[in-house]
């Protein structure tokens, strides 16, 4: 599976595509979608499920100048406007390193590069129409269904969270392929 057939399972879902569009009305700075709302599609698509409901759409943006949480609350408040039945989780990166113990971020993506496992570090946007992908580790784990922790969970304690994030999730028993390397 290729990057274009990645952007082609979000493309011909028309449940993310409303999300998407959804998405761009809320004009915040550097957004993308990523984490469940791009793997499960994807490793639901390999493994011929239907989708499922989301769980939540984690929409994450940028936007250093205004690190206010109650932009989030307000954000969310919008998008629930506009799509009432989506689970919206909308958080600006420019200040979740403060959260997560870490340098300042740079960008959405940089953030997003440092979510649990390489296969959730994979967002989509909506730019002038067309789905733009970015995976920050590569696709090869998405599309192999493999969970491998991110660099910045590569270590005892971030090993642990991964399998933890596995099993409440329930991923073996959705995708019995799954190939854990951690």
């Amino acid at each position: 599976m290729s990057a274009q057939d990645v952007v082609q399972v979000i493309e011909s879902d028309p449940a993310a595509m409303r999300v998407l569009r959804a998405a761009t009305e809320l004009d915040l700075p550097d957004w993308w979608i990523g984490a469940g709302f791009v793997r499960n599609r994807v490793w639901d698509a390999i493994t011929g499920r239907p989708p499922a409901p989301e769980r939540d759409v984690d929409l994450a943006y940028f936007h250093p100048d205004n690190q206010d949480p109650g932009e989030e609350v307000r954000a969310e408040a919008r998008a629930a406007a506009i799509l009432p039945d989506v689970p919206w989780e909308i958080r600006n990166q420019a200040r979740m390193h403060l959260r997560n113990g870490d340098a300042p971020y740079t960008s959405t993506l940089d953030a997003i590069s440092r979510w649990p496992e390489t296969a959730t570090c994979v967002a989509v946007t909506l730019r002038d129409g067309a789905v733009r992908l970015a995976a920050c580790h590569g696709l090869d784990d998405l599309v192999g269904l493999v969970v491998r922790p991110s660099p910045a969970f590569d270590g005892p304690d971030g090993r642990a969270k991964v399998r933890h994030r596995i099993e409440t999730k329930g991923w073996p028993g959705r995708w019995p392929g799954l190939r854990r390397l951690l």
